[in-house]
């Protein structure tokens, strides 16, 4: 199936919002500034004019108006990008990945590989992509991602062969199928020493756990070991570096009283 194309305000709000930000402070700045300055610096008399009109201002609204845009995109984009995050962080294990919508569980993979360090590109959101969800970039190296949300149904080798037919065709390194299941016999016999990862649902459960923020609790319970340690390590400086004063003094109260019972013989003579 043919690709959905993609609008100009939907790539935008598929930026990282702080990219989104900088877009729109550069828009608004050319469109204001950058026209009147390029057109008066030209030779044309006609050009000149334009460039005066738009250093005074005339095409302000328009600099306004992109730059309301690209900050709503940025927006837009915060929102998706949190809702992202607390979608992968509040999952507890395979029963709440089954309760998930398909939709909301390919938004769950690509925020999994995101947190590995891919760049993703979500192509399933909108519809049906020739079986592709995700594209995934990195190192410069493209991977094709289906996500397979059948809550019992195991993924057979027909789409197996479907996604290792669209590996040739959009000349990409490497396909990953990842599904909340299992997969038949057949499929891992074919994905045997190809470019073909089969996630199952464990294993994007383990995935999910490693790019799960840790929380409060999560930190304290990590961090009181390492606390208790450091304390008994003080403790134990400390005794060391206490107890050479100590027997420092025990030695010349010792000396004291040897110099005061030899004073006090030679008194008796």
């Amino acid at each position: 199936m043919a690709r959905r194309k993609e609008s100009g305000f939907e790539v935008l709000i598929s930026l990282p919002w702080p990219a989104c930000i900088v877009l729109g402070l550069l828009a608004y700045i050319s469109i204001r500034y950058g026209i009147g300055w390029y057109l008066t610096s030209t030779s044309s008399p006609v050009l000149m004019g334009v460039g005066k009109q738009a250093a005074g201002g005339i095409y302000a609204p328009l600099g306004w108006m992109a730059l309301g845009i690209c900050w709503f995109g940025a927006l837009i984009s915060f929102l998706r990008q949190r809702s992202r995050r607390r979608l992968l962080d509040t999952q507890t294990g395979l029963d709440s990945l089954r309760a998930m919508s398909w939709r909301e569980f390919e938004m769950l993979v690509g925020e999994a590989f995101r947190r590995r360090g891919y760049a993703i590109q979500e192509t399933g959101l909108g519809g049906a992509d020739g079986g592709i969800d995700l594209i995934l970039r990195k190192d410069g190296k493209t991977t094709l991602v289906q996500c397979k949300q059948w809550k019992t149904q195991r993924v057979d080798v027909k789409i197996v062969r479907e996604m290792f037919g669209l590996l040739a065709h959009h000349g990409a390194a490497a396909v990953k199928i990842v599904a909340v299941g299992d997969y038949t016999g057949d499929a891992q016999r074919f994905a045997r020493g190809k470019p073909i990862e089969l996630i199952h649902g464990e294993a994007l459960l383990a995935m999910v756990r490693e790019g799960q923020t840790p929380t409060r609790h999560t930190l304290t319970r990590h961090l009181q070991p390492i606390t208790s340690v450091q304390s008994a390590a003080a403790i134990w400086f400390s005794a060391q570096t206490v107890r050479p004063k100590i027997t420092s003094g025990v030695a010349q109260n010792i000396q004291l009283a040897e110099a005061r019972e030899r004073c006090d013989q030679n008194n008796l003579l």
